[in-house]
């Protein structure tokens, strides 16, 4: 899925998986305490800054590391196997820059990607607004006149990954005062332009590490901080797919993390004892869990090569826009939320109480089914079928583009 890429002035060439599984010791080492104290996996972010994947999608030109999607699904799956809620933090902030990467205009650019490919900028995303929750084609806080060339921002956001910790946002804002709710725009924001005031606490089941707080931001930015002219394009063409493949490689390499550790266990002399590896019930509830994860992974590599080849063609606004490519993009979430979580279910189920259930159990499955609890409800799935019905009206071909 990777290859060789070129890295930002003075660091050594590295490939994305190799960059990743050098500093897995740290997010693995930090994973539990960030789940039970609830905080940002600092540490880890920091150790991935070191390394040039905080600019995996920036484009060689900008310093970058020049990857693709795919390799954005298989670095998230390594990471997400020691820590999902590090992996999930990482590749959202990989999406933001992708869409700063393919539809901000040369001077935002030139000032904020060989930022990024350098490690100094950790982006955060917000697109929640009261009253219209995640829901990403409308906006209702209004951009508005600030002077000369200048434009202000303030924008409630009930909740934001990393808030607290971000260098910089990406925010989704209607175009005006007068403007209707489905008129938006993503703008950037650097820390340095904003007021920042936290709104409420984090306190949840799963993704603890997160830190998902809500947040009240207020400041100016310029005309050049407007990402793109068609937001409509930008979200269907990048913003969504990138924003599905990053949440969908992390749930998968989560729940890969939690079978391998399970057969780790099973495989273990000391396991054999507890476990009736001749057990048909143990088997098949193993081999029901493998082709889950392997349906996912499939689905997976089709909507990674599918969206790879859109965006390579220019991602017109009538091909993001088909039926059935919102089809496919939308099923990735809706398929990888269901299946991934009801997979690490059935392994806790396998190995039982002592070994699943149990917060002090080494394989780390409570932990694991918790955070994968909250994927379908990230971007709920039952919106996502709402749409995907009425999008499946329309397309006469009832097959996969």
């Amino acid at each position: 899925m990777s290859t060789a890429v070129s890295a930002p002035a003075g660091r050594r060439h590295v490939e994305p998986l190799a960059a990743a599984r050098e500093v897995l010791p740290v997010i693995a080492e930090h994973a539990t305490g960030v789940d039970e104290r609830g905080e940002f996996p600092a540490a880890a972010l920091d150790a991935l800054r070191q390394t040039p994947l905080m600019g995996l999608l920036v484009p060689r030109e900008y310093g970058g590391m020049g990857g693709g999607l795919a390799d954005l699904a298989a670095v998230a799956r390594e990471i997400a196997g020691a820590c999902t809620a590090t992996a999930v933090v990482w590749a959202m902030h990989c999406q933001q820059v992708a869409a700063v990467a393919r539809h901000g205009g040369d001077r935002l650019r030139a000032r904020v990607l060989p930022r990024v490919a350098r490690g100094e900028v950790y982006v955060a995303s917000v697109t929640t607004e009261r009253g219209k929750g995640g829901h990403l084609l409308t906006a209702q806080a209004p951009l508005v006149p600030a002077g000369v060339g200048r434009l202000r921002l303030r924008r409630e956001a009930p909740i934001c990954t990393g808030a607290l910790h971000a260098d910089a946002f990406l925010v989704t804002m209607r175009a005006g005062s007068e403007a209707n709710e489905g008129d938006v725009r993503l703008v950037w924001a650097d820390r340095s332009q904003l007021d920042i005031e936290t709104r409420g606490d984090w306190n949840p089941m799963g993704m603890r590490g997160t830190h998902s707080v809500a947040v009240s931001l207020d400041g100016e930015i310029g005309p050049e901080d407007v990402v793109g002219d068609d937001f409509r394009t930008v979200a269907l063409g990048t913003f969504v797919p990138a924003g599905h493949i990053a949440w969908a490689s992390s749930w998968l390499g989560a729940a890969q993390g939690a079978l391998r550790r399970t057969i780790g266990l099973l495989r273990d002399p000391r396991g054999r004892r507890q476990f009736d590896l001749g057990s048909d019930l143990l088997v098949t509830r193993l081999a029901g869990v493998r082709a889950d994860l392997d349906c996912v992974e499939a689905l997976l590599e089709r909507v990674v090569g599918t969206v790879e080849r859109v965006m390579a063609r220019g991602a017109s606004r009538a091909e993001v826009e088909d039926p059935a490519y919102q089809i496919l993009v939308n099923e990735l979430k809706v398929v990888a939320a269901e299946r991934t979580h009801a997979a690490v279910d059935r392994l806790v189920e396998l190995v039982g109480l002592r070994h699943g259930y149990l917060k002090s159990s080494p394989i780390g499955l409570e932990r694991v089914l918790r955070d994968l609890r909250s994927a379908s409800l990230m971007y709920a799935n039952d919106r996502l079928l709402v749409a995907n019905g009425k999008l499946a009206l329309l397309d006469r071909t009832a097959r996969l583009p």
